[in-house]
């Protein structure tokens, strides 16, 4: 079983949205599907997921080599919903 969720993705921009259009940016695995990111939140956090956008980021170059590409997918949340993990930050 893959690890769908790396970790929140929590920046000055991401709290605008957040704020603004009840919007949460995830790091996810470049493997995972919309559905699979969509039920992965809905469980992790106990809430309910109304979209799901996602984008491949390049990575930056790194000393070693070849930028490592990640994805990231940007959550939106049903009207009264949030998650207490970005509340705190």
């Amino acid at each position: 079983m893959l690890q769908i969720i790396k970790r929140p993705l929590v920046s000055e921009k991401n709290a605008l949205h957040q704020e603004a259009a009840n919007v949460y940016a995830f790091e996810v695995d470049r493997t995972a599907s919309k559905d699979q990111i969509k039920k992965a939140i809905e469980v992790a956090f106990r809430v309910k997921v109304d979209s799901v956008r996602t984008m491949i980021s390049r990575g930056q170059r790194t000393r070693a080599g070849a930028p490592k590409p990640w994805k990231k997918a940007l959550v939106k949340l049903k009207q009264g919903e949030k998650i207490s993990v970005f509340e705190g930050a």
